[in-house]
């Protein structure tokens, strides 16, 4: 009898670790398994997704990539990255693109789309769900 309690015990412990484990999912940085670069603090991941540099660590012109209008992880991502909303981020780059002065990241659909184009340019970078990331991507920045 205690045999089947203490298995019932644990499967009832691993079915809720499954269930609230997407809800400590972090959001991340992620740059191509073959891009040079190894890391991103959170100010270079603001200064290139405000716009203020274009330039990723080592050198080089980043190309970025952005969650849509309607996904959950972008107000995430930029209230982590960045300490403003979404709409906040946008209002900047609506300025920008005015005047001029830089092109605003492409907008994919979702985080396979997002790893799937960054994985395919090494100069590339985007942010996902960790949960999303595999062979073809590496983190580079872990967000809360």
């Amino acid at each position: 009898m205690h045999r089947i309690q203490r298995n019932c015990l644990i499967a009832g412990a691993f079915a809720l670790a499954i269930a609230v484990a997407p809800a400590f999912a972090g959001t991340v940085v992620i740059v191509s398994a073959n891009s040079p670069v190894k890391s991103l603090s959170k100010d270079d991941a603001a200064a290139l997704y405000l716009g203020k540099t274009t330039s990723l660590p080592g050198g080089g012109s980043a190309k970025l990539f952005d969650q849509g209008d309607s996904s959950p992880l972008r107000e995430k991502f930029y209230q982590a990255a960045t300490g403003k909303s979404a709409s906040q981020v946008k209002s900047v780059w609506s300025r920008l693109v005015f005047s001029g002065r830089a092109v605003p990241p492409k907008e994919l659909a979702d985080d396979a789309a997002v790893v799937k184009a960054v994985a395919a340019d090494p100069s590339a970078v985007g942010y996902v769900d960790s949960g999303s990331v595999n062979g073809s991507v590496r983190a580079v920045l872990q967000l809360p």
